[in-house]
């Protein structure tokens, strides 16, 4: 049997068995685990036909269950803002600084909307002499050759290295 795009939902169970299943590193556990406090060894219908043996013996179900589950969810919250909070010092650390300083040249990035692709053009404009440095890197730019004044995101602006050949 060929398939094809059309038959997508033969394959609807199987993929949401597999997501919910799969350990996820941000909260340390999967989300079967999270839902039904166990990991997942047997299949869906036999941990059904458990939990209906459990109420069918009166156990006292709710009250154990909603503190386990409580529990689980707190440790999936803590491993959730640990795993963020690693990654954000590591983006943090990839970030390059850039520090710039009045009369530097520098080109700023064009970022507004084309209408047609144009791959093989700049996207740099200027060069732009920087007049203010603002705090939170906001750069006050003029322009070489209209002496426009900008105010600008530094993060849109790199140096520009005057008579460099190759």
């Amino acid at each position: 049997m060929q398939s094809n795009q059309k038959d997508w939902s033969l394959w609807l169970g199987n993929t949401l068995w597999a997501y919910q299943t799969a350990y996820k590193s941000p909260i340390g556990m999967s989300s079967y685990k999270m839902i039904y406090e166990k990991t997942c060894h047997l299949l869906v219908e036999l941990e059904h036909k458990a939990f209906w043996a459990i109420k069918q013996c009166n156990f006292d179900y709710d009250v154990r269950i909603a503190k386990k589950l409580e529990e689980i969810w707190n440790d999936a919250y803590e491993n959730a803002m640990i795993y963020k909070e690693k990654i954000k010092s590591l983006h943090d650390r990839m970030i390059i600084r850039k520090e710039f300083h009045v009369r530097d040249k520098v080109l700023l990035y064009h970022s507004c909307f084309k209408l047609f692709s144009r791959k093989l053009c700049s996207h740099w404009i200027g060069p732009f002499v920087i007049s203010n440095v603002f705090s939170y890197c906001v750069v006050e730019i003029t322009s070489v050759e209209t002496n426009k004044v900008l105010k600008v995101n530094g993060h849109r602006l790199k140096t520009f290295y005057e008579g460099w050949t190759t």
